[in-house]
C-alpha cells in the first residue's frame, strides 16, 4: 500500500488549477471588453465637455431630469447613471465575490490572506497618504476615500493588453485583490457616506432582499419575478439614505455560485452570464460618460498637483496603492507560510501592485458623495482621479514591458504539451501515464537515432570501401 502523499504547501501566485485557470481567462477576456469600452466612454466624456461648442449640450444632458417624483427617483441623468446603472455594476461584482468565496481562492482561508491583507493594506495606505498630503497642506480631509478604490475593468484591460504572457496565476490576483478591494469600497460607501436614514424604506428594502433570498431557496425561476422585486427593493435603498448600489451587491452575494449534481453551471454562473454585457457594455460605459466630463485645462491641470487635496488623490493612487498593496504582500509572505512561486520575482508582484492604482468607477463615485454640493472640489478630484490613473497605467506600462520577456517564458512552459494530450504538461507531472507516454515518445526519438546512425555509418563504410575510389584514382600527380 502506498504512504499517503503529504501535500505540498500552497504558495501564493503558485500555478492555478486547471478548471481556476480556464475561468480565469475567460473572466480576463470578458473584462478587457469592458475595460475598452469604459475606455472609450471616458475619452468622449472629455472631448464632448471640452469642445466649446459641444459643453453646453454636455451639462444639458448630465443635468436633464426623469423619473416619478412621487417616488422620490426624480432623479438627473448622471444621477441615474451612478445611482442605477451602477448598481448593475455592483450586483455583477457581488456574483464575483460569491464565486471567490465558494469557489475560488477566498475559500481557502490560508490562499485568502494574502489577497485580503494586500487589498486592506492597498486601501489604507492611500488613506493615509491622503490624509496626511491634504492634512499638512491645509485642504479637507472628506475624500480619504477616494484614493482608496481599484477600477477592475481598467486595471485588468491594461494588464490583458500590455502583458499579454503574464502567468495566469499573477492575473489571478489582481483578479481576486480587485473583487476583494470593491467589497471594502462598498463597505465605505455604505458606513462613511450615509448621513440619515429613513428606516421604514431601509426595512422595506431588508424585507425585499429576504423575499429575494427566499425565492432563490425556494428555487423560484423567471425574469419577471426577480427583475422588478429587485426594481422595488433599489428603489427603497436609495429612499433608506443608502447607496442604491449597496442593493446590488446584496443580491449578487444571495445568488448561489456552487453547483448542484447535474447542473452544467450553477445560477450564479448563468445569471453572471446574461447580465455582464450590460454591465460591461452599457452600464460602466455611461456611468463613466457622465462622470468623466470635466473641464480640462493647463490651469485646472496645474491645480492637480497643487491643490492638497486632489494632490493628495494621485499620490494615493500612484505611491499609496503601490506600496500598501506590495508592501502588504511582502509582510503576509514574510511572516505566514505564504511564499512566492518559484517563478516569479518580486518585481512583477511590484509591476502588478502599481497597476491597481488605476482608480476610475468606484474612485469618481467616491469623489462625488465625499464633495457632495461642492461642484468646483468634484470637478477637480475628478480631474486628479484621471491624472492619477494615467500616471499609474504609465507606470505600469513601463514596469511590464521590462517583465514581458520573462512572461512569454513562463507563458510558453504553462502551454507545453509535449505528449499531445490536450493538456499542458505542467498539469500532469503526478499523472504516472503522463510519464509512460513520455518515455516512449523519447524510445521512438532514440530508436529514429540509431536508425539513422547505422545508416550513417553504413554509407561512409560503403564509400570508404569502393574500390579504385577517387583517392587513388586522382591522388596522385597528373
Amino acid at each position: 500500500m502506498n504512504a499517503p502523499r503529504t501535500p505540498s504547501p500552497r504558495k501564493a501566485f503558485g500555478r492555478l488549477s486547471l478548471p481556476e485557470r480556464t475561468y480565469v481567462a475567460d473572466a480576463l477576456r470578458t473584462e478587457t471588453v469592458g475595460g475598452v469600452l469604459l475606455l472609450l466612454a471616458a475619452v468622449a466624456a472629455l472631448v464632448w465637455a471640452n469642445i466649446p461648442a459641444l459643453r453646453g449640450s454636455y451639462e444639458s444632458v448630465s443635468d436633464f431630469h426623469f423619473g416619478p417624483g412621487a417616488l422620490g427617483l426624480d432623479l438627473s441623468v448622471a444621477h441615474w447613471a451612478a445611482d442605477g446603472l451602477l448598481a448593475v455594476f455592483f450586483f455583477v461584482a457581488g456574483i464575483e465575490l460569491k464565486r471567490e468565496l465558494v469557489a475560488g481562492d477566498l475559500r481557502d482561508p490560508k490562499a485568502a490572506a494574502l489577497p485580503v491583507v494586500a487589498a486592506l493594506c492597498g486601501m489604507v495606505v492611500p488613506a493615509l497618504v491622503y490624509t496626511l498630503t491634504s492634512g499638512v497642506g491645509g485642504g479637507s480631509l472628506a475624500g480619504w476615500a477616494v484614493p482608496t478604490a481599484t477600477d477592475i475593468a481598467f486595471a485588468l484591460a491594461v494588464l490583458a493588453v500590455i502583458g499579454t504572457s503574464l502567468p495566469s496565476a499573477l492575473r489571478a490576483f489582481l483578479l481576486t485583490l480587485a473583487v476583494v478591494d470593491d467589497l471594502f469600497a462598498i463597505l465605505i460607501i455604505a458606513v462613511f457616506f450615509t448621513e440619515s436614514l429613513n428606516f421604514a424604506a431601509l426595512g422595506g428594502a431588508v424585507a425585499g432582499l429576504a423575499l429575494f433570498w427566499l425565492l432563490l431557496r425556494k428555487g423560484v425561476r423567471g425574469w419577471y419575478v426577480y427583475v422588478p422585486l429587485a426594481l422595488v427593493v433599489w428603489g427603497l435603498m436609495y429612499n433608506s439614505g443608502v447607496h442604491a448600489t449597496i442593493a446590488g451587491v446584496a443580491m449578487g452575494l444571495m445568488l448561489r455560485c456552487h453547483r448542484h449534481e447535474g447542473e452544467e453551471h450553477s445560477p450564479g454562473e448563468h445569471i453572471e452570464h446574461l447580465v455582464r454585457p450590460l454591465s460591461a457594455g452599457l452600464a460602466v460605459p455611461m456611468f463613466a460618460l457622465f462622470s468623466a466630463g470635466v473641464a480640462v485645462s493647463g490651469d485646472a491641470l496645474a491645480k492637480v498637483f497643487t491643490q492638497p487635496e486632489t494632490l493628495g488623490v494621485v499620490l494615493g493612487l500612484v505611491i499609496g496603492k503601490t506600496l500598501g498593496i506590495f508592501g502588504g504582500t511582502w509582510l503576509t509572505a514574510r511572516f505566514t507560510r505564504a511564499s512566492l512561486s518559484d517563478d516569479l520575482a518580486w518585481a512583477d508582484v511590484f509591476a502588478v501592485a502599481t497597476l491597481a492604482g488605476i482608480g476610475f468607477t468606484v474612485s469618481l463615485l467616491i469623489g462625488e458623495l465625499a464633495f457632495e454640493g461642492d461642484a468646483v472640489m468634484t470637478d477637480s478630484v475628478k480631474a486628479a482621479v484621471l491624472a492619477g490613473s494615467l500616471i499609474a497605467t504609465a507606470v505600469a506600462t513601463v514596469l511590464l514591458k521590462v517583465r514581458n520577456a520573462k512572461y512569454r517564458r513562463l507563458t510558453d512552459a504553462e502551454e507545453l504539451d509535449e505528449d499531445h494530450s490536450g493538456i499542458p504538461d505542467v498539469y500532469e507531472q503526478d499523472d504516472p501515464e503522463y510519464h509512460l507516454r513520455m518515455a516512449e515518445i523519447h524510445e521512438r526519438k532514440a530508436s529514429e537515432h540509431r536508425r539513422l546512425a547505422r545508416e550513417k555509418a553504413a554509407e561512409r563504410d560503403a564509400l570508404a570501401e569502393v574500390p579504385g575510389g577517387a583517392g587513388e584514382e586522382h591522388g596522385g600527380p597528373a
